[in-house]
């Protein structure tokens, strides 16, 4: 098996009329001279959780050390995604006195990522962000692209702005300190990456489960790089969404209506995501874009990341379309889907019927015992 060494890499982003990197290596956070390539004379405000800031804030703090920083933490989870939160930090930046030259500081998973961004791009019209994604999901996913935003309740980031990081600093050692389900659920990400353009990756995800689950960090470094790499190649490509970036929802629109009928409180995102793609895959199948044998073989994964690709029989299907119609990503003439051609190629889907997509979620239900 061929890994990458644990040294300190960076892979580029260009989207449209900018360019930002991403440092990956292990015990990063603490390294002063990474800071020192991003940070200006201005104020800077660090926003955590209450999870993962006595974790890691001190370390940040110390690599901070001679500037003027502040420290706003929120309550973890993805139900605090709301507008009082988000009014919170703007708030605090206010409070703070905060210029045109501050710069904030994510420093936690998606959520933590999301709604710092999003404050960010609304105080004064935008102030300098960098990404510290302290989970596999926000690393591998949520903390490149650009993508900001907090909830609504009637849907998932129906409120938000593209405001691109200054950086993106990965240390794969926060991962020493994330549950195992935190983990798995990143995988579901990595996954879809396979899924939807990497077949080689999908592959080598296959054979090297076991050495995954170990975390060993060459290991991490190798798949969480092909997986920034992937999604760098389809930000710098299409920045806002107009085009081929819609393949990176692949699960997304099914699972965003299941977290939003779950309250956000029963899966954790990319929980929601494995039953998603599921069912994004069974009504590939159904549809016949793709050949018999694809959701099994994308559902065997996911379950060897013990990843849920069931629907709890306690959420209705039709409660699923109709949420669907509130999904972002929809048109006109209803929701846009991401399905699969086979395993690596992905396809915009806006032709599915109310009765397919109906059809599919019911084949991801859990079995029933027979009578």
């Amino acid at each position: 098996m061929k890994v990458i060494q644990p040294d300190m890499q960076t892979i580029r982003v260009k989207p449209a009329g900018s360019s930002y990197p991403v440092y990956l290596g292990h015990k990063i956070i603490s390294d002063p001279e990474v800071w020192r390539r991003h940070l200006g004379r201005g104020k800077t405000l660090i926003v955590s959780n209450e999870v993962v800031a006595p974790l890691y804030v001190h370390q940040l703090q110390a690599a901070l050390h001679g500037r003027d920083v502040s420290v706003h933490i929120i309550a973890d989870g993805e139900h605090h995604k709301t507008r009082e939160t988000w009014s919170g930090i703007i708030d605090c930046l206010v409070a703070m006195h905060a210029r045109r030259d501050t710069t904030a500081i994510a420093l936690g998973g998606g959520v933590v990522g999301d709604i710092t961004g999003f404050a960010a791009a609304s105080y004064m019209r935008g102030i300098h962000f960098v990404q510290v994604p302290t989970t596999l999901l926000a690393q591998v996913d949520a903390s490149i692209g650009g993508k900001t935003g907090i909830n609504h309740p009637a849907g998932k980031n129906l409120i938000g702005a593209f405001h691109q990081p200054d950086a993106v600093v990965i240390d794969t050692a926060t991962l020493d300190t994330l549950p195992d389900r935190e983990f798995n659920a990143g995988m579901a990400e990595v996954v879809k990456y396979g899924a939807i353009m990497d077949p080689a990756l999908f592959g080598w995800l296959e054979s090297n489960k076991e050495a995954i689950k170990t975390r060993e960090a060459a290991v991490l470094q190798y798949f969480i790089r092909r997986s920034v790499e992937n999604k760098a190649q389809i930000v710098s490509a299409d920045e806002k969404e107009a085009g081929i970036r819609a393949i990176l929802n692949f699960g997304h629109s099914f699972g965003h209506a299941l977290e939003t009928l779950t309250g956000y409180r029963q899966f954790l995102h990319g929980e929601a995501v494995a039953i998603g793609m599921t069912i994004a895959t069974r009504l590939s199948e159904l549809r016949g874009l793709c050949p018999t044998g694809v959701a099994h073989r994308i559902g065997k994964l996911l379950q060897d990341f013990d990843l849920p690709v069931e629907l709890p029989e306690s959420v209705s299907g039709a409660a699923m379309i109709a949420a669907l119609e509130l999904d972002k990503k929809a048109v006109a003439s209803g929701p846009r889907l991401i399905l699969l051609e086979r395993t690596g190629k992905a396809l915009v889907d806006a032709e599915s019927t109310h009765e397919e997509m109906a059809a599919a979620i019911e084949l991801c239900r859990p079995l029933r015992p027979r009578a």
